[in-house]
């Protein structure tokens, strides 16, 4: 890839530290993280393993969030052109380190890595209790944005259906 993104960082939040970094992580420790957040719910269930992996491999933009312990407590993924667009993919932060500006650092932290004058375009649409952060964050809903659905997907969450 002609373009690579570096970032590693220690904030502390309430009293305690979390690692903030650029990195690619495993099929496994995703599927653990899933389990422990909303963003579970986001995918579907054929050849979930097969696409998790093609996932993980792939995406350009993987900020991590570890806890003292480096458990995975936050993920924001996305995709750039480097230029005009920074289209987030999967923004997620486990069920017990919510409320306490993770996703709000992770967001941030992706768009400044890019210069910070990208734009950024996301799909909160399966997780409609998402929107309202997205929206404190001066993000709002657009109705330019088309889609083509090539498949049928079956809904689960990750860690209760499988």
């Amino acid at each position: 890839m002609a373009n690579s993104i570096e970032y590693e960082k220690t904030i502390v939040l309430n009293g305690n530290p979390f690692h903030f970094k650029q990195e690619h992580i495993s099929v496994e420790e995703y599927i653990d993280f899933l389990k422990r957040t909303n963003l579970g719910r986001q995918y579907p269930k054929e050849d979930f393993i097969n696409r998790i992996n093609t996932l993980v491999k792939n995406v350009q933009i993987s900020l991590v969030v570890r806890n003292a312990n480096q458990e995975i407590v936050g993920i924001c993924f996305g995709l750039t052109d480097f230029a005009y667009w920074l289209f987030l993919t999967d923004l997620g932060v486990d069920r017990n380190y919510e409320r306490l500006g993770i996703g709000k650092i992770l967001v941030e932290t992706a768009h400044e890595l890019l210069g910070g004058e990208r734009r950024i375009v996301l799909s909160a649409y399966v997780n409609d209790k998402a929107i309202p952060f997205y929206e404190k964050m001066g993000m709002r809903k657009s109705d330019d944005v088309m889609e083509k659905a090539n498949i049928e997907w079956t809904s689960f969450e990750v860690g209760k259906d499988d």
